[in-house]
């Protein structure tokens, strides 16, 4: 087989592992068999409430199963399309910032949370994005405040677990106080998850979940990136009064309002990889799959990545070619250009610097959710010969333009909204080098 024929094969092969790491992830499915367990009729009233990017596929799948027992329903998403269900509402709302759309959302969801009473059960479905998709300001915090506290964290690096303990305690609903709001009726809190290590205290920054972080955490955070000084003087204020003890926290563990609530991860990366590796073997491939939990600078992920391969290809150590390298979770990009682009492309692009001239490697990265940062490209995908088309790679990742590097290339890879949301998947492939 020659090198070209072999590349394109791996290209098809790493779209095809990637087809069948989403499939794992489908929320739907998920969603139905859990509540397919429960007896509705035990209830007096069910509400369906939630966020997240996976929430239309969540959503139909809860009015699927429980059908005329809901007595009212509302969910924030990104994306509805022409999705219109009966019985539960899907109300667009702005992410990575949140908007007012957004804001009017949250409120509408407190609602229904504090309607339920005891005998009532509240089905609260969580997936990546709803952080941002139920945003609900403390009293005193605006959201143009809560905004530009959010811009400074995604801008600096900040990973996941440090945006939503700031994220919490500038909150009305989220840290557990979803589930303040719905006692002492019984919530199910059902999550996809988009975070390492699956805390569902972490999942959406944990509406249902209690929250081990406090008020002085927040501030480490913000003083980790040196912002304190440089986010809105009401959101400073907030967090440095409450740290003082002047504010109730949010609940804690051992508090009484969960009581009547249960929270169950009902897809996750590592589910992802499992497809992932199981459909390389089918292909032919011998896999090593490293971890669901990589995070880090996306760059510098990309680049130990990239001397896995080079270790393969030359000495077939770890394991022998032709092979698939997985990982999954999610990286993180420090902003230091005007360019476009997401964490999977720009670890693509990183990759790419460091494989260039090796024969029959491909690398791939793409988010589970479609959207890769502020662009309508789930990924990119690269191989050996990447640099020998376009050799300037190294000022793109300069600007963080990976974007447009792998556009004038036609190397993106966009499958459109896919309703799930757990992290991102990293392939390496490497053919056979006979």
């Amino acid at each position: 087989m020659s090198r070209a024929v072999t590349t394109a094969a791996l290209r098809r092969a790493a779209l095809s592992i990637f087809r069948n790491a989403l499939a794992a992830a489908d929320p739907a499915a998920a969603v139905k068999r859990h509540l397919s367990r429960i007896d509705f009729s035990r209830f007096r009233d069910v509400y369906v409430v939630g966020a997240g990017k996976a929430g239309v596929s969540m959503a139909a799948a809860a009015e699927r199963v429980i059908g005329r027992r809901i007595t009212a329903g509302f969910l924030n998403v990104k994306d509805a399309g022409r999705t219109k269900l009966r019985r539960i509402e899907l109300h667009e709302s702005g992410h990575p910032v949140p908007d007012q759309r957004g804001v009017e959302g949250a409120e509408r969801i407190a609602e229904i949370a504090k309607a339920a009473g005891r005998g009532d059960l509240v089905v609260c479905l969580i997936s990546g994005g709803a952080s941002a998709l139920m945003p609900l300001p403390a009293e005193r915090v605006t959201l143009d405040e809560k905004q530009a506290a959010t811009r400074l964290l995604l801008a600096c690096g900040a990973d996941i677990h440090e945006i939503n303990t700031v994220r919490k305690h500038i909150s009305r609903i989220k840290g557990g106080q979803l589930a303040r709001l719905a006692a002492p009726a019984r919530v199910e809190a059902l999550l996809l998850s988009d975070v390492i290590g699956d805390d569902p205290g972490v999942i959406g920054s944990g509406p249902a979940a209690p929250d081990a972080s406090r008020f002085a955490e927040a501030l480490q955070v913000l003083d980790k990136y040196a912002l304190r000084s440089q986010v809105p003087a009401a959101v400073r204020a907030r967090l440095e009064e409450g740290a003082r003890g002047d504010l109730p926290d949010t609940p804690k563990p051992g508090d009484p309002v969960f009581a009547s609530v249960r929270n169950t991860v009902v897809g996750s990366n590592r589910l992802a990889l499992v497809a992932a590796e199981r459909r390389a073997r089918e292909l032919g491939f011998r896999t090593l799959r490293l971890s669901s939990e990589i995070q880090g600078e996306a760059r510098e992920i990309a680049r130990g990545h990239a001397a896995i391969a080079r270790e393969l290809s030359r000495s077939g150590h770890p394991v022998r070619p032709p092979a698939c390298i997985i990982s999954g979770g999610e990286t993180t990009v420090t902003l230091k250009g005007e360019g476009l682009g997401g964490r999977n492309q720009e670890f693509v692009l990183a990759a790419a610097i460091d494989i260039a001239g090796l024969p029959s490697t491909v690398v791939f990265s793409a988010g589970t959710d479609g959207s890769d940062g502020p662009t309508d490209a789930a990924g990119a995908i690269a191989d050996g010969a990447t640099l020998a088309r376009k050799p300037d790679a190294r000022a793109w990742l300069d600007r963080n333009d990976s974007y447009r590097y792998f556009d004038s290339l036609g190397d993106l890879v966009k499958t459109g909204p896919t309703h799930t949301n757990v992290m991102d998947v990293h392939l390496i492939l490497v053919g056979s080098q006979q």
